[in-house]
């Protein structure tokens, strides 16, 4: 195909004055022309004026046409830290977002938070998995012996398969201490009689409410954690939420109860989170593998403490984020420092039967725990700790 020919069928292909240099040339390319008729086409283009919008000039760094992506209309940049070139869309949505009162994307630039706890604080310390009385008493063995301060426990089974005994003497080791003690709902769709929660795309389901029953039993537990002076409890479902949310504020339920939500809740964006807020919750254990820059755009868009693992148990991810535990303070407080245990098996439902395994790993959680903060006061020695009792 000579050049006029080549140049015929280029004019076939475009109704207008897009970008024939850059058509040209990936044409030309195609068709085995060469370099030289491209060129030629380029040179024409640039003599007529054509080949781009009118008024917009090549930029720095882009191809002949002033572009560098592809695009056919004029890019359109935005200050959005970091983001670069966005179309009027783009631009446009993110606007929208702010005017919901919602960061415009994640925070790369990793504000530092201005909240804290209402004593001042930037961060608490939660060991979880603490499953019964004897496993309590571990946990403060362990932390005065190696100066670890411990705001809260929270526990995995459900208040459900907790005795009243057994819940009473929690009650009664942490009251003199002050350290609140957070309770799972028991009742939950992966401990039912359905088949779905133990299917391989169906797990989702298993720490969520199966049913409107679930959701009476449910609340049951919670009347009966509270009964028993343990206004704190762990929820994995949004309309359990709601439900709770709204018995509290009728006077149904405690005022000073606590609704943590747990890591099994799954919310991973600030509209989702701040959502769940609304609906009642207190506290929010974020999903565990968000980075900084999500933890700042969740930060940004909700005011409750959120909690977030440091050290993340193995079937929830295994990470070890030791090492950012001053940006997660600055940037996420109020924040509780949540040290789980990787390499560690998974033991709910919890009892006697494995109170020995529960202990020692319950024992090394708070080991864990002083690795932290040990580095936390070499990388960040100013960083407010919420005085002890919180």
């Amino acid at each position: 195909m000579d050049e006029r020919r080549f140049d015929a069928a280029l004019r076939a292909l475009q109704a207008g004055t897009t970008r024939r240099a850059g058509l040209a040339g990936a044409l030309g390319a195609l068709l085995g022309v060469g370099a030289a008729a491209a060129s030629a086409a380029e040179k024409r283009d640039a003599e007529r004026g054509e080949g781009r919008p009118h008024g917009v000039a090549a930029s720095a760094g882009s191809g002949p046409s002033g572009y560098d992506d592809g695009r056919t209309e004029t890019p359109q940049t935005t200050a959005t830290g970091g983001r670069g070139m966005e179309t009027n869309g783009m631009a446009a949505t993110r606007r929208f977002l702010a005017n919901m009162g919602l960061p415009e994307g994640d925070l790369n630039d990793l504000p530092g938070s201005p909240q804290r706890f209402s004593d001042g604080g930037q961060w608490r310390v939660e060991i979880p998995s603490v499953e019964g009385p004897n496993c309590l008493r571990a946990v403060f063995e362990e932390a005065d012996r190696l100066g670890v301060p411990v705001h809260r426990v929270s526990q995995g089974s459900g208040v459900m398969l907790l005795t009243d005994d057994e819940l009473d003497e929690m009650r009664e080791i942490a009251a003199p201490r002050n350290v609140e003690i957070s309770l799972f709902v028991g009742p939950r769709a992966g401990w039912d009689t359905g088949a779905m929660a133990a299917s391989s795309a169906g797990k989702v389901v298993g720490p969520k409410q199966r049913g409107m029953e679930q959701i009476v039993q449910a609340v049951e537990d919670v009347k009966r954690s509270c009964a028993h002076g343990i206004p704190s409890v762990l929820v994995t479902d949004e309309g359990l939420l709601e439900v709770l949310g709204a018995m509290r504020a009728a006077g149904e339920l405690p005022a000073n109860l606590i609704l943590k939500g747990s890591v099994m809740l799954g919310a991973s964006n600030p509209v989702s989170i701040r959502n769940l807020e609304r609906l009642g919750l207190t506290t929010f254990n974020t999903p565990t593998d968000l980075s900084l820059a999500h933890f700042a755009a969740i930060r940004a868009a909700t005011t409750m403490p959120l909690d977030i693992y440091i050290e993340v148990p193995d079937d929830i991810g295994g990470f070890i984020r030791h090492y950012e535990i001053a940006e997660i303070v600055r940037v996420c407080s109020p924040v509780y420092l949540k040290f789980g245990l990787r390499n560690a098996p998974n033991i709910y439902p919890a009892g006697t039967h494995l109170e020995s395994t529960a202990i020692a790993l319950t024992r090394e959680r708070v080991r864990r725990a002083k690795i932290g903060l040990d580095l936390l006061k070499r990388l960040a020695p100013d960083a407010v700790m919420s005085p002890l009792p919180a």
